[in-house]
């Protein structure tokens, strides 16, 4: 990709749309995660570490060449993307609980996202390994485009709230616009391999996005937690923060290539999500009306 796109324009996108994601959160949302114990634990345990593992199986089982199958893995550790408290709210979700999810995995994920995406560079070996590991000045990277913008629109949000609620849409709409560039450029940066590489990647990436938005749902529902926050849980599990996933492999470890699974998810998981919250809904009405 471009280098002023991937070093400058990309990197900057991100920090608003993190900026914004600042906007939206107090540290109350940190608080609030200790109030709601039993969801939260199994949906972070979910997030950092199921989910990885069965990313880990998905691309083993399909044989995928070893920067795709990095590329996964980074989408993995990724955090629940601003999208997932939309979703929340469409189809009757706890959106305090994504906010407070939200928070958490944001800073979680400066120390989990290096580890995992290092350890599947470890396994799998890409070509170029040595260069595409996060070492730790490529970590101090992935700190400043995640939690700097993170904490300035906090202090903003402190000190202005009216501005912050303010500004709530217009930053959830530059998210979607921004991830959907971010997607178109990416594709046209390997235009003339990615026939192949959605061939290869799009079956995994699709089995991957359900298996997040069912086992996020599933897993906190039979351990008793109630429907609204399953419904939560299953959709900041489920709505990965794809833009941060491509800035990570195209701004810090500088692989377009290992953007492609991230940019395939970005386009499946809006309308599986979309699915999946709607025939949640319809079983949640339908158990309602079954007389007791």
């Amino acid at each position: 990709m471009d280098s002023a796109l991937g070093t400058v324009a990309l990197p900057a996108a991100l920090a608003v749309i993190m900026f914004g994601l600042g906007l939206s959160l107090t540290v109350d949302d940190f608080v609030r995660v200790t109030r709601r114990p039993r969801a939260a634990v199994v949906a972070l345990a979910l997030q950092l570490l199921v989910l990885p593992a069965v990313c880990f199986g998905l691309v083993v089982v399909a044989g995928l060449e070893p920067v795709l199958a990095v590329g996964m893995v980074l989408l993995a550790a990724s955090p629940g993307g601003t999208t997932a408290n939309l979703f929340s709210h469409l189809f009757r979700g706890d959106v305090a609980l994504n906010v407070s999810l939200t928070a958490v995995n944001s800073l979680l994920a400066v120390v989990t996202l290096p580890l995992v995406t290092n350890l599947a560079v470890s396994v799998f070996d890409p070509p170029g390994a040595g260069e595409i590991g996060l070492q730790f000045g490529k970590t101090v990277q992935v700190f400043a485009i995640v939690l700097v913008p993170v904490a300035l629109g906090m202090l903003v949000r402190r000190s202005s709230p009216a501005f912050a609620d303010r500004m709530d849409k217009p930053v959830r709409i530059l998210s979607a616009v921004v991830l959907a560039l971010v997607i178109v450029g990416t594709v046209l940066a390997e235009r003339e391999n990615v026939a192949g590489y959605v061939r290869e990647v799009g079956l995994v990436a699709l089995a991957f996005c359900v298996l997040s938005l069912l086992i996020g749902f599933a897993v906190p529902r039979a351990v008793g937690v109630e429907h609204r926050q399953a419904v939560a849980c299953a959709f900041e599990i489920g709505v990965h923060n794809s833009t941060l996933a491509i800035a990570v492999a195209i701004s810090v470890l500088g692989s377009v290539e290992l953007a492609i699974p991230a940019a395939v998810y970005g386009v499946l998981m809006f309308p599986v999500a979309a699915l999946v919250g709607w025939l949640v809904t319809r079983s949640a009405r339908s158990r309602d009306r079954v007389p007791a």
